[in-house]
């Protein structure tokens, strides 16, 4: 015989009952106080989506413009005295007089070293900023920028037309934009499009470790999933790649 389920309103005013919960019809039905605190809530949650809608609008209209998209993504805290640098430097350039799109976060580190060789070549050199409260700043090598409030929205951006990706050495964002790539790709939300990923000496340990744990012990991937990126060292490897690509359009 089973339990008789407890129904329990919730200080918000959602009604739970068991496992099931609904959020009430009115305010009317709560007390003064979490009706007021309510109203307050759900006002600034429509200010937020209005914010994220007009992020989403004037991101789409900001890249209407561009051609041939290559996004780049790596590590704000790499200086131009790393060897990772200056090779992605060197990528830049080569997409550039390859008449190539450049795109980046727009920030310091790897994203300025892929800005700063379109720039040397002349090409289009595009910063997809977010506002930090710290580190993050427009580069000087971006020609055309866009600041965005939202991770969210930046990161969709920074994907949404690309024919090609390259992931720098990198920290907690480059991983995630890099996984999410990969679970669109994987699960047919996104066209298969070359994923890059520059320097062995980075990249390989994590792929050693999916091999061994998410392929072989936890089975938690297809072992084709693997196939679906190419590490390399150098600007010219990864360029053979690119080349391979095609333009496509908004997702």
């Amino acid at each position: 015989m089973s339990k008789q389920q407890k129904t329990v309103r919730m200080p918000d005013g959602e009604v739970c009952n068991g496992g099931s919960c609904r959020f009430p019809r009115a305010t009317a039905e709560m007390p003064e106080e979490h009706a007021e605190l309510t109203s307050h809530n759900m006002s600034d949650i429509t200010w937020r989506i209005f914010r994220i809608m007009a992020e989403f609008v004037e991101g789409f209209q900001f890249l209407t413009t561009t051609f041939k998209e290559v996004s780049i993504f790596g590590s704000a805290r790499i200086n131009e005295n790393s060897p990772w640098y200056k090779e992605v430097v060197k990528l830049g350039k080569i997409l550039g007089d390859e008449g190539f799109t450049v795109i980046t976060g727009g920030g310091p580190g790897m994203m300025e070293a892929a800005n700063r060789g379109a720039f040397e070549a002349g090409a289009p050199s595009l910063g997809l900023n977010i506002q930090l409260p710290t580190e993050q700043r427009v580069n000087p090598f971006v020609t055309r920028s866009k600041a965005f409030y939202y991770f969210f929205t930046r990161k969709v951006m920074l994907t949404a037309s690309g024919q090609a990706y390259v992931f720098c050495p990198g920290g907690f964002g480059t991983l995630d934009e890099f996984s999410e790539i990969l679970t669109l790709i994987q699960t047919d939300k996104m066209s298969r499009v070359p994923c890059v990923l520059l320097s062995h000496a980075f990249w390989d340990p994590m792929v050693a470790w999916m091999r061994k744990e998410m392929r072989d012990e936890f089975e938690t991937i297809s072992p084709e999933d693997l196939d679906l990126f190419t590490i390399v060292d150098t600007a010219e490897e990864a360029m053979d790649i690119i080349r391979t690509s095609k333009e496509r359009t908004i997702f």
